[in-house]
């Protein structure tokens, strides 16, 4: 078999994962909220913020944060390796919205953990994140455990060592 088989076509950009672990494709999940479309829903923000992360798009995370909360001369630090993200809770009511998420990261050697519990606004018929309380906390897996990384082996013998 080769890459140019008809029968096992080569995975095409449409046919890429989301980032924000949806178990959706990237083009018919976030993508088009990155295009401009607006998000649905808080939750449907937060996880396409994530992806922006991942993907280390500045311009994106910034649009999607309201003006009045937004920093100014906003940066991404592209040393982060983000991994994985779970929402523990999503709500909205009227144009109020909220996210309770944790997400995990690699950085350098080492993994962390952030928990945050983002408040979201709604004008104009778009979403926008104001602002949340989070936490950030060190990961630090038993050596039998799995690596966080996601190689399926177990720490002492992947990122640990």
């Amino acid at each position: 078999m080769t890459d140019t088989d008809p029968r096992h076509p080569a995975p095409t950009d449409d046919a890429v994962p989301c980032p924000c672990q949806s178990g959706r494709v990237y083009e018919n999940c976030c993508s088009p909220l990155h295009r401009g479309e607006p998000a649905s829903t808080p939750e449907a923000l937060m996880r396409s913020r994530y992806s922006a992360f991942v993907r280390n798009d500045t311009t994106y995370v910034a649009k999607s944060w309201h003006p009045d909360t937004r920093p100014t001369g906003l940066m991404l630090d592209d040393g982060d390796d983000w991994l994985e993200l779970k929402v523990l809770d999503s709500d909205a009511e009227g144009d109020r919205g909220q996210v309770h998420f944790r997400a995990l990261r690699r950085r350098d050697k080492g993994f962390s953990v952030l928990e945050e519990k983002s408040r979201f606004v709604r004008e104009d018929g778009h979403w926008f994140y104001l602002d949340g309380d989070s936490k950030v906390s060190n990961l630090k897996p038993g050596r039998n455990e799995p690596c966080p990384c996601g190689s399926g082996k177990k720490f002492k013998k992947c990122c640990a060592a």
